[in-house]
């Protein structure tokens, strides 16, 4: 009980669930727009992107008291969204339906100065990498994490992580036609 009689319910590291409500919306506002970013960066597509992230936010509201004890709890958050991006693509519906605009006459080739790639030749050839290469090269160079902290967002183990980001770079030199090293991406 409280100071005025009220009782409290204690959430994990001593919360309540007076400041669990009061904790999430702050959390909420803080992470989305970068939670937002890395979702868009491995969909391609914004309204996959929010989705994701609105499925994750609402898994870790539900899982607050969990997310809250954790070390790391943006890395955690960061998982779920990473997991919900890569959860839609496998599912039966994703293989039916593709949301895509009217793709109408083929973009102009790109000319390549010194061998520097366009930023937008790039994103698009990162659009086009297969969902878990994308999500590597996305927390790789977009998120700035390491190889141990990529694997613990996908679930999968470092050896992993280093063959997704050595196809996923085979499959953008060959996209771009450049000879890609890995500060390129940055």
């Amino acid at each position: 009980m409280d100071s005025n009689g009220v009782e409290t319910a204690t959430i994990g590291r001593g919360r309540t669930a007076e400041t669990h409500e009061r904790d999430f919306p702050a959390y909420f506002t803080a992470t989305w727009p970068r939670m937002y970013r890395t979702a868009l960066a491995i969909t391609g597509d914004r309204a996959s992107a929010e989705d994701a992230c609105q499925a994750a936010f609402a898994k870790a509201y539900a899982a607050w008291s969990r997310v809250c004890a954790a070390d790391h709890p943006d890395a955690y958050v960061r998982r779920m969204v990473v997991n919900e991006v890569l959860g839609t693509r496998r599912s039966a519906w994703w293989r039916r339906e593709r949301p895509h605009a009217d793709v109408g006459e083929p973009p102009p080739q790109p000319s390549f100065d010194d061998g520097v790639t366009d930023r937008s030749t790039l994103w698009d050839a990162v659009a086009a990498l297969p969902p878990r290469q994308r999500a590597v090269i996305v927390l790789r160079y977009y998120e700035d994490l390491s190889e141990e902290q990529i694997a613990a967002a996908l679930g999968c183990s470092r050896g992993t992580v280093k063959s997704q980001a050595s196809a996923a770079l085979g499959n953008l030199r060959r996209a771009t036609g450049a000879a890609l090293d890995e500060g390129d991406l940055a």
